[in-house]
């Protein structure tokens, strides 16, 4: 395993991060693909054998149980001073009023209840999973600060959004001496490159670090395009991110697969190759619902791409609509 800084900290994160999305109770969430927790656990527990320390996931996830299960195996399974364990607060928890978004609020009940959740005195990144247009930047920014001072995260994060958003946020903080989002998890892969316009040349230049999410295209660059799997019949999100551009990407899903095919590698080892070549990209947050994909994602790491390849596999793009930040 590789490990590195988280952005401009002194935070050590392998290059992989597991991202727990896939793990949960089904009938609590609507992705019924997600892994329950008998069949998560084998998963997490080869994770961390193969030296990953950075796991993602979010109050959201299947209702809560995401964070249930994740929190249950690292604590039979792992040194809670090794592990980088990060959450994310802002979808709706519960009905009525004050049951999303990122209020002071919402943010101070949410982290209760994910450290309650998750088995923990305090999560390492604490992130907004989205930008809240109701609530005033200068509420969420306080609160998240006063979270961090009241010991129950180590640092702050940021999900999808658009780069003046992002940077507005970074400016209330530091004109008031409040705590600085240390990391963006944005939607970044070889079909979907839209961030590198804005969002990756401002992380760059203010040494935030990047774990992209959706890093395999929710699968489409793994595998032929009639090829189906339980994800992709069920999954109605992924269907919204990437059908519209289907045919348009189809080029480059054949020239990743033509990549590996003459390396010998699979498929999902390119296209993560290509992310962690790409400044400033941290940590590549891959689900995985099999042992093989975390092998697999590990194996990335010793794939290095030349410059004519990068350029080969890059070439066919065509702009897309933003999908993630809006």
């Amino acid at each position: 395993m590789e490990f590195t800084k988280l952005g401009n900290t002194g935070l050590d994160v392998s290059r992989i991060c597991l991202g727990c999305m896939s793990f949960g109770i089904a009938e609590r969430w609507h992705h019924q693909w997600v892994l329950d927790e008998e069949k998560s656990r084998p998963i997490i527990k080869k994770a961390l054998e193969l030296g990953i320390n950075f796991f993602d996931t979010a109050n959201v996830y299947a209702d809560g149980t995401s964070e249930e299960i994740v929190g249950r195996a690292l604590k039979n399974y792992a040194n809670r001073d090794e592990i980088v364990l990060a959450t994310k607060v802002y979808h709706r928890m519960h009905q009525g009023p004050n049951g999303a978004g990122l209020s002071r609020k919402a943010i101070m009940s949410e982290i209760d209840k994910s450290l309650k959740r998750l088995g923990t005195d305090y999560v390492d990144l604490y992130q907004i999973h989205r930008w809240d247009y109701i609530t005033p930047i200068e509420e969420t920014m306080e609160a998240m600060h006063d979270v961090v001072k009241a010991g129950k995260a180590r640092y702050i994060g940021a999900s999808a959004m658009y780069a003046w958003q992002f940077l507005k946020a970074l400016h209330v903080a530091e004109n008031n001496g409040w705590t600085r989002f240390v990391s963006m998890q944005n939607h970044l892969n070889l079909i979907y490159r839209e961030e590198e316009r804005e969002m990756l040349p401002l992380c760059r230049a203010e040494k935030i670090a990047v774990i992209p999410y959706s890093p395999l295209a929710s699968g489409r660059l793994t595998r032929d395009r009639g090829e189906r799997t339980n994800r992709s019949k069920t999954d109605q999100v992924q269907k919204i991110k990437y059908d519209v551009m289907a045919d348009a990407d189809q080029s480059i899903i054949d020239r990743a697969a033509e990549l590996a095919n003459k390396r010998g590698v699979p498929r999902s080892q390119i296209a993560l190759a290509w992310l962690l070549q790409k400044q400033p990209v941290t940590a590549p947050i891959v689900g995985a619902t099999k042992l093989t994909h975390l092998e697999d994602a590990v194996g990335s790491l010793s794939v290095k791409l030349t410059p004519e390849e990068v350029a080969y596999m890059e070439e066919p793009y065509v702009p897309h609509t933003v999908v993630g930040a809006n």
